[in-house]
């Protein structure tokens, strides 16, 4: 099949061609030293010497996508923004365990290739990458005509780390008096949007572009506020305090991400009380009428990241991520518990 007949089945090359052209600018800014080559390759290549610095190093990696909020992107032609989501989900799946992200793929699938619209969506997950300090090795843009709409498309996303065993964190070293600090998510993030698209616009017939005064902005604007990526941050604080543990708050919200990172024989604790959620969440909560187990188990309910860190620890720690521009709280507290998190109280301004 020609050129040409390829295109009258619905794939242009030309257009695959020229979106490349416009990103690789965009690629060129999210490159570590250990980076070798550039766009073109079959396979991206990163020098694996750089561990030898390594006594034991353990490779992780992660990967996901952003989910429905690409619903928004498109519905509002706006997509420079939505890369941070998804650096974001995968590279805060990494740093829990005290990994440093290196490197990272991208997959874009799309019913059209527009240049212009994947040149925004890869400028995005470049400029994500620098924040998270990873480089952007590789990856693929597919046209699936017939299977995505033209104006359709989907991202996914795969990251591999590195942490030396002896500093990996997890639940084996989480102790009983252990204090949780909670650190404030940017907003939704990019988890419960089926939920929050379900009630806000298809319930309450929402119009993106309506002016929500208790957000200061349009409700749009809102929903498309950029997953924050604690990579860089967490890091730092694994590396100047004794932090036992960490867990990135995504989907099944706070309690049940918190879980997986305590051991069986303890709980933690948690009062509503020593934070205000931004807005949006009460907004959910309110215009669907959800029950408050509800939201908590599918929305971050304003906290993205916790870790779990000795008492003697947390001035410092919250010193520590106020300097990367991030709000933290001593939130709770481990004790013998079963493994289970409990939250109490109510957050100040809610009523039940």
């Amino acid at each position: 099949m020609s050129q040409n007949a390829y295109a009258r089945a619905g794939v242009d090359i030309e257009a695959a061609d020229k979106a490349i052209e416009l990103m690789k600018g965009w690629v060129e800014q999210a490159r570590r030293p250990e980076m070798i080559g550039g766009l073109g390759g079959f396979a991206g290549l990163f020098d694996a010497s750089a561990l030898t610095k390594y006594t034991r190093p353990l490779l992780a990696t992660s990967t996901d996508g952003v989910g429905t909020k690409v619903a928004i992107a498109q519905a509002m032609d706006v997509h420079h923004t939505i890369g941070f989501d998804l650096v974001g989900m995968v590279v805060d799946d990494l740093v829990v365990c005290g990994a440093e992200p290196l490197f990272m793929t991208d997959y874009i699938a799309t019913g059209r290739v527009v240049p212009e619209r994947i040149a925004a969506i890869v400028q995005g997950i470049a400029q994500a990458c620098v924040v998270a300090g990873c480089a952007l090795i590789g990856g693929e843009t597919a046209e699936h005509p017939g299977l995505l709409a033209p104006d359709e498309y989907d991202v996914a996303g795969a990251t591999t780390g590195v942490v030396e065993a002896d500093r990996l964190l997890g639940p084996g070293r989480v102790r009983p008096g252990d204090v949780v600090l909670a650190m404030a998510a940017s907003g939704l993030h990019s988890n419960g949007y089926s939920l929050v698209r379900h009630v806000l616009l298809n319930e309450a017939g929402w119009a993106l572009d309506r002016h929500v005064d208790e957000l200061g902005r349009s409700l749009g604007e809102e929903l498309l506020e950029p997953t924050r990526i604690y990579a860089k941050a967490c890091l730092e604080l694994a590396d100047r305090t004794g932090v036992h543990a960490m867990a990135h708050v995504t989907g099944g919200g706070l309690a049940a991400n918190l879980e997986r990172v305590m051991p069986e024989e303890l709980g933690a604790t948690l009062d509503r009380g020593t934070w205000t959620p931004q807005p949006v969440f009460d907004l959910v909560r309110r215009v669907g009428d959800l029950a408050q187990d509800d939201l908590e188990a599918t929305l971050n309910c304003g906290v993205g990241m916790v870790a779990l860190l000795p008492a003697d620890d947390v001035d410092a720690a919250v010193a520590l991520l106020g300097e990367h521009g991030i709000d933290a709280w001593a939130a709770g507290e481990v004790a013998a518990g079963e493994g289970r998190v409990r939250l109490t109280g109510q957050h100040p301004g809610w009523t039940s």
